[in-house]
């Protein structure tokens, strides 16, 4: 198994034999590999054509689906976890979003482009122009990414919504490491929130609705 780098973050988070969810799951990567080597089962949602195909190939069991259109169509805490990797940004609305995961999974883990990364704030105070890198590929004009954002807006929106972040590790070049979070039993569901430090910063998290443990 060869997973890429914030796939493998994620990977290494989820339980044997979880019902997963994956929402945006492109190529069906991180499932298939879930299904193989922890015995998981579930679903990949994907809008892309193409991607949908590729998902298929890897025997992933994917729907094709608009995000923006909510999960109207699971029911309540029908999956242990759900995963929304390097989708959030790219979505109109964001906090109808983080509320669905919340319904329908006991946990969530949930992945984004870090924009306040200290390298990414540097190419705009010094090269003058928004932050392009390995990952973060896209140029301002051509962007899918219309929510960009840093892991303390993702903190607030996270307290505005009742979430508590558990946890929090960055990565970089590869090796991953624990990030500080809030105080814990401060409000009553709960999310674990992992984030990528790459030059592209990727932000992972996960969101629980269970009553926070005192």
């Amino acid at each position: 198994m060869n997973l890429r780098n914030d796939l493998q973050l994620i990977y290494d988070r989820i339980p044997e034999g979880s019902r997963v969810l994956d929402l945006g799951c492109g190529d069906g990567e991180l499932l298939a590999a879930l299904v193989e080597h922890k015995k998981c089962s579930g679903y990949g949602i994907e809008i892309d054509t193409n991607s949908v195909i590729a998902a298929m190939s890897r025997g992933v069991n994917v729907i094709q689906a608009d995000l923006e259109e909510g999960l109207t169509a699971f029911n309540d805490q029908s999956f242990d976890v759900i995963v929304l990797s390097q989708t959030i940004q790219a979505m109109q609305n964001t906090e109808k979003i983080l509320r669905c995961l919340m319904r329908v999974a006991k946990q969530a883990i949930v992945s984004f482009p870090n924009f306040g990364y200290w390298r990414n704030r540097v190419q705009i105070a010094l090269g003058g122009h928004m932050p392009v890198s390995e990952r973060m590929h896209y140029h301002w004009y051509d962007t899918p990414n219309i929510h960009w954002c840093t892991l303390k807006d993702f903190d607030l929106l996270c307290a505005k919504n009742n979430i508590r972040v558990l946890e929090r590790a960055g990565q970089q070049t590869g090796q991953t490491f624990p990030q500080p979070v809030g105080q814990p039993g401060v409000l009553p569901r709960r999310v674990r929130q992992v984030e990528n430090l790459v030059g592209n910063n990727r932000f992972f998290g996960s969101i629980n609705n269970r009553p926070s443990e005192k």
